[in-house]
């Protein structure tokens, strides 16, 4: 914390007035010094406001210690819940100090963590225009920009074929005579600006997103339209006339189609504008003028789908083994995702997720012909409002080749009108994913020709529902069913055999054990079929607690070889008795769902905390433990033990330090999760001696690519692609230099030069930590260098290394895509300067 205390100045002419002012200035200095020495931040802060009300002259002088008292008062508003005050607080900060980058980024921060996205973006561009150089400000501005404006406009609006057939079929019905034109959903404005373009006389746009309607009016004015086109930023189902709009439109146009057609809100949309907002259909048949009557482009689509094996789908959707590193699930404990679990939810979820199938990792096999899952009419109001209440229809599909059911992958061809077409099909180039309806808990997972897959199809809550999937197969002669049942009691059995097996299974279960559905996230799911991550995590911790407590350390306790339970069990309470005076404590902190802790359990005289914060994951890994005969009180949470969530990292007791602590360092997305250096320090002075912070090091790996891929997904290319409206200079502003999630074994790019290591985190010896380093890239193919792709090795020790790239990995990888690609020739060498600040790493190349 600053400390000088700067004196008032006194001006040449001062008379008794000035001399109280600066009296009262000097009190109010040595007040505010003494609450921040007590640290009362509120009452400091508010002297410090009444001295620059005061004495605006010293604002260069306590501008340090202001914004140490600003942001100590705000932390406490923000525990307290005292919003209105913090904000209000950042705001009289931001009226003496407008252009201050380092207050702008923290309202910011705190913008974010309350949600408000949008004002967020706000201040963190305006801190990095202040300074262009803050990377606090710089990695802030680039996190919110994917929020904001997702990927997806990028690649959308770089689709040439989507953007000329959308034009194609706009200009055709404003010649035909539909004149007055409502865009919903607008993004960018680019449908709005190819109407007025065909001509039409009255256009209107509305858009929910802040930022996106603000984006669309820059937009709309440098196209010199802002006249010609109305923006609203509401929602569609707001819109009144006359209020928003004079008369009822001619012709209403959108794009908010998702994946799976629906999950946009296309038809909740399209039923209020046939309500409220457009003029009545034209018959079949009937003549006219066009002005007269109403139509939406698309006027429709056809839904297909089709089965699939795929194992990169299966590996995030199913956990595949019931033993992990020595732990067995037990039959009582199913894994789902959010995906299938959407299907009883009361909750309104996607029931899909989204793939690229084309380019998903070692690919998918086709199980079944596509098939029709149903057509939908936009210019049908009454098939519209029927949807939701229509009963499921069943969908019988013939089996052409054997494999294991993993998915049902469904597209969708856009029928703009009679002769326009767009088609999302995983074989055409597109800019859409795929959706992709997941297959769990079926008997038997392997099909052949001559089986039947079964399933109903819905429109519940609007959204394309894939239900009751089961398999028919017409091998035997009595018929067999397998299939996930829709709820606990519908489990089916096939034959007098299974049904036996099941009532002696029900004869010998325990009268109080409880199926318990654990809801985990795709990455979660593939975290646990991760063998290679569990084993290299067992192994780590055993060395450690064995390097401790060679003489003590107990073999890790395997249920499937005692021959005794009886005298395991008593065997497993005395061990706890002799061990309870003196355990290790293990503290796993990473993210989401872990049964690190329980394999900790495993070691010996070990006392683990898992960090799982959901009810679900507690009773889960209680089942867990339990079924592996720990004793009750081995595992223990966390959150139970700590008053403050954010304060994580403590003592597990006030005289007792840590063994080990686990640390999650990097995201499922492929960066570097925040914060991680800091908690790595407090984390170092929480271990006893001897004691581990796993992963004890992190190696950068990177290499330099060409990918036109990467160029088109990172920013709009010139106005070609968007067929000379100009819009790339401001959707560009939300380009961020690294793209995440990706899927580097199965990228389109051209490997230029052989992997390098870019950077090394060391989280137990920081000292071998540099801010800045320059690595030199040998070239072994001629080229264009447009991306670095980036990933990581992990180092629990110096012999057990996770690789965040491997087929086995559920991390995925992320790439610094440059703004202008660079030539390169074979023997070549480029320099890459690679900035470490904080847990922020920025990668650029040196000209």
């Amino acid at each position: 914390m600053p400390n000088s205390r700067p004196r008032p100045r006194r001006g040449g002419a001062a008379g008794s007035g000035a001399t109280g002012r600066d009296e009262l200035v000097s009190r109010s200095l040595q007040s505010a010094e003494h609450c921040l020495s007590a640290q009362d931040f509120g009452t400091a802060y508010a002297h410090y406001l009444l001295v620059l009300s005061l004495a605006p002259e010293l604002k260069d002088d306590v501008k340090e210690t202001f914004q140490y008292t600003l942001f100590k008062w705000a932390e406490e508003l923000y525990a307290l819940s005292r919003i209105q005050d913090l904000l209000g607080c950042y705001e009289q900060a931001l009226e003496l100090f407008p252009d201050d980058e380092v207050i702008c980024n923290s309202m910011g921060e705190h913008l974010f963590r309350m949600g408000f996205r949008d004002e967020a973006a706000g201040y963190f561009r305006k801190a990095v225009k202040l300074n262009p150089d803050f990377n606090d400000a710089k990695e802030n501005f680039y996190r919110v920009a994917n929020w904001l404006v997702e990927r997806w406009h990028f690649i959308m609006l770089n689709d040439v074929k989507r953007n000329a057939i959308y034009n194609a079929a706009i200009q055709k019905a404003v010649h035909s005579g539909h004149k007055t034109v409502l865009d919903i959903g607008t993004g960018t404005g680019i449908l709005s600006m190819f109407a007025k373009k065909a001509g039409a006389h009255s256009v209107y746009a509305c858009e929910l997103s802040k930022t996106m309607y603000e984006l669309a009016c820059d937009v709309v004015a440098a196209n010199r339209m802002e006249s010609a086109i109305k923006l609203l930023h509401m929602k569609s189902l707001d819109i009144e006339i006359p209020k928003h709009i004079p008369e009822r439109v001619s012709l209403v146009v959108t794009e908010t189609v998702d994946a799976g057609l629906f999950g946009e809100g296309i038809v909740e949309s399209l039923i209020h504008a046939w309500d409220c907002l457009l003029l009545q259909p034209k018959n079949k048949g009937e003549d006219g003028n066009y002005e007269k009557y109403g139509k939406v482009i698309p006027a429709g689509a056809v839904i297909f789908g089709i089965a699939v094996e795929c194992a990169e789908i299966r590996r995030h959707h199913r956990v595949a083994n019931k033993d992990i590193a020595g732990i067995h699930f037990p039959e009582n404990v199913k894994f789902q995702s959010p995906a299938y679990s959407s299907v009883d939810s009361e909750e309104t979820i996607e029931p899909y997720t989204t793939e690229k199938m084309s380019r998903v990792p070692g690919g998918y096999l086709a199980l079944t012909e596509c098939f029709e899952i149903m057509t939908v009419d936009f210019n049908n109001v009454q098939e519209l409002k029927s949807l939701a209440t229509k009963k499921p229809a069943k969908i019988d599909i013939p089996v052409t080749k054997e494999g294991v059911l993993d998915a049902i992958v469904v597209w969708f061809v856009l029928q703009l009108d009679e002769e326009h077409s767009l088609s999302t099909s995983p074989s055409e180039e597109t800019c859409w994913e795929q959706a992709v309806y997941p297959v769990q808990e079926l008997e038997d997972y392997r099909i052949k020709p001559a089986d039947r897959v079964i399933m109903e199809v819905s429109c519940q809550d609007y959204y394309l529902r894939l239900q009751g999937i089961s398999v028919l197969s017409l091998e035997h002669e009595m018929d067999v069913v397998k299939t996930f049942p829709k709820n606990k009691d519908s489990t089916s059995l096939g034959n007098e055999a299974e049904l036996c097996s099941a009532l002696a299974n029900l004869q010998t279960s325990k009268p109080d054990s409880t199926e318990q559905t654990c809801i985990l996230e795709a990455t979660e799911i593939a975290l646990l079929n991760n063998i290679p991550y569990h084993e290299g995590f067992k192994m780590a911790m055993r060395k450690v607690l064995s390097s401790l407590t060679p003489e003590k350390l107990l073999q890790a306790m395997d249920p499937h070889c005692q021959s005794d339970a009886v005298n395991s069990g008593s065997a497993q309470k005395e061990n706890s008795v002799h061990s309870a005076p003196d355990p290790h404590y293990v503290l796993d902190v990473s993210e989401g769902f872990s049964i690190l802790p329980v394999i900790a359990g495993t070691l010996g005289q070990v006392k683990p905390y898992s960090s799982v914060e959901k009810d679900q994951h507690r009773i889960t890994l209680d089942l867990i433990s339990e079924a592996n005969h720990f004793p009750k009180e081995t595992l223990e949470f966390w959150l139970r033990h700590v008053e403050d969530e954010s304060a994580m990292l403590q003592r597990p007791k006030s005289d007792k330090l840590w063994s080990i602590i686990i640390l999650d360092v990097i995201e499922p997305s492929g960066l570097i999760q925040q914060e991680i250096m800091e908690k790595a320090a407090i984390s170092r002075c929480l271990l006893q001696s001897g004691g581990k912070i796993f992963p004890q090091y992190v190696v950068m790996l990177g290499l330099l690519v060409e990918s036109q891929i990467l160029v088109e997904e990172s920013a709009v290319q010139g106005t070609e692609r968007t067929l000379g409206v100009n819009i790339a200079p401001f959707i560009n502003q939300f380009q961020v230099p690294v793209r995440v999630f990706l899927d580097l074994s199965s990228l389109p790019c051209i490997p230029l030069s052989k992997p390098v290591e870019l950077l090394r985190l060391d989280l137990m010896t920081p000292y071998l930590n540099t801010s800045s380093r320059e690595v030199k890239v040998h070239i072994c193919k001629s080229g264009q260098v447009t991306a670095i792709p980036f990933w990581y090795h992990m180092y629990l020790d110096d012999d057990i290394k996770l690789d965040t790239s491997s087929e086995a990995s559920h991390w995925k990888q992320a790439a610094v895509v440059l703004d202008t690609p660079i030539q390169v020739e074979v023997g070549e060498e480029l320099v890459l300067s690679v900035q470490h600040h904080k847990s922020n790493v920025s990668i650029t190349v040196k000209q």
